[in-house]
């Protein structure tokens, strides 16, 4: 049984118990969301893993099966939660939620609006911040995403720091039972600005509100609408994350490869599956001296969105 202590959930500091649910480690671009049950199994290509010997055994483990094969079981932290939940809508991702929490300036305590909820990938992030006295109302006018929503943060953990409603905030705007109760608010619309008016009125002074549009045109428009509803300080960002390789390689082979990939002009990206074999390449050429090679990743996430800040005046 979940723990009923919000700081217990989110701090995982305990052992797997029956009902819990683990993040299963395969590899490191296959992970899945497992919920724990003493007479289920989990079968993949590493064997068999019979749920009843993960009991009791501490996240962050690593189990066998009879095979030999092994998977590690994680906690189910807001970061690995938004690789493995479910898109029920684009969501966004580890560079964009980082920046969204510190700049919204979350602490524990925080009153949080945010629309719309999608598959909760950002909901998450911000309930672990504002844990364990602050409150996340979210909301989306998709009943059956909301649903889905819901379920996700029960079974996380998160549903006393969550509140799920299903309300089309863009035509509505937020509950009046929200008036200048929040700290912070978050916008993911079509169309930011005919909220903003409404968002103006759930925020505290000296308050924070971020949208995030796709297209610079909804930024310009909704940067607009701020300036003509009392708000000041606004910024627009754009987060862009990369990643690289860090490995023992063969010089000779890593030159080659480089000269390949970067030495000729106008040549076409590889395909995946060809990044991926010569990938596996560095360490298989027994010429030439080993040593740690570093590289920008094959695949690297471009734009996702942009992201607008701006802070409520306060009433001289």
């Amino acid at each position: 049984m979940l723990p009923t202590d919000p700081m217990k959930k989110l701090s995982f500091k305990r052992h797997i118990s029956d009902g819990d649910l683990v993040i299963v480690y395969e590899k490191h671009d296959n992970m899945k969301a497992v919920k724990v049950s003493e007479k289920s199994v989990l079968e993949n290509r590493f064997g068999v893993f019979k749920h009843s010997d993960w009991i009791g055994k501490p996240f962050g483990c690593k189990v066998s099966s009879h095979k030999g094969g092994f998977v590690y079981l994680l906690a189910p932290t807001p970061e690995l939660w938004t690789l493995v939940l479910s898109h029920r809508t684009q969501i966004l991702y580890i560079a964009d939620i980082s920046f969204v929490v510190m700049y919204l300036e979350l602490i524990p305590g925080c009153v949080v609006l945010e629309s719309g909820t999608g598959s909760g990938s950002l909901t998450t992030s911000l309930a672990r911040a504002i844990a364990p006295t602050g409150h996340v109302y979210t909301f989306d006018f998709h009943e059956q995403r909301a649903i889905a929503a819901r379920e996700d943060f029960e079974k996380t953990g998160l549903s006393d720091l969550v509140s799920v409603g299903v309300r089309d905030i863009q035509g509505e705007g937020f509950p009046k039972d929200l008036v200048g109760r929040a700290d912070a608010v978050f916008l993911d619309l079509p169309q930011p600005w005919l909220a903003i008016p409404s968002a103006g009125e759930m925020l505290k002074e000296d308050g924070v509100l971020c949208s995030f549009s796709p297209c610079i045109e909804q930024v310009q428009r909704s940067s607009e609408t701020l300036a003509s509803n009392s708000f000041t300080d606004i910024r627009t960002f754009e987060v862009l994350l990369r990643t690289y390789e860090v490995r023992e390689a063969k010089m000779d082979q890593c030159q080659t490869q480089t000269q390949t990939e970067e030495g000729t002009p106008g040549a076409r990206p590889f395909k995946r599956k060809q990044r991926a074999s010569e990938a596996s390449n560095w360490q298989a050429d027994n010429s030439g001296s080993p040593s740690v090679m570093a590289r920008p990743s094959g695949e690297a996430k471009g734009h996702t969105g942009y992201l607008t800040f701006a802070r409520l005046k306060c009433i001289a």
